[in-house]
């Protein structure tokens, strides 16, 4: 597994112009809150999953070098592929590293579940959906995470 983070004040996702998921870090008390993008692979299990949404919640990437779990602050997730992209050869990327959905879906359902498990207050886009992703990326701070 894969995921993209983005550290934000503020983030939103859209699907046909109706808002599916939002964070507001400030309604938390935290200053700012963390956008994920995760994107999920051929051997990844729930173990992975669970590995991977404890080391975002604990990632010091927040002001002060603290963490979303020192601060109670807010997880937008958002499923994306294309983190699996091969773009080594030629001008149009391979997929063929990104799990299907019906493999994929129920892991990020995993990794969101295991971010509620640790307490965190979570929103979603929505599986599978073309997805508008609105944001306020904070630094900015953009790092890649892998488990």
């Amino acid at each position: 597994m894969r995921a993209l983070i983005q550290r934000v004040t503020s983030a939103r996702v859209i699907v046909d112009d109706v808002v599916v998921g939002r964070i507001d870090p400030a309604e938390h008390g935290a200053p700012q809150g963390l956008l994920v993008l995760i994107g999920v692979t051929h051997h990844d299990t729930v173990p992975t999953a669970h590995a991977l949404a404890d080391k975002v919640w604990r990632i010091r990437v927040l002001d002060g070098e603290r963490s979303a779990a020192d601060l109670g602050a807010p997880i937008l997730v958002v499923s994306q592929f294309t983190l699996y992209a091969d773009t080594r050869k030629g001008r149009r990327p391979s997929w063929s590293q990104a799990a299907p959905g019906p493999v994929a879906e129920p892991l990020v359902e995993a990794f969101t579940g295991a971010l509620r498990d640790l307490g965190a207050p979570v929103a979603t886009g929505r599986f599978g959906a073309r997805m508008n992703i609105e944001l306020t990326n904070d630094g900015p701070v953009t790092l890649m995470l892998e488990v």
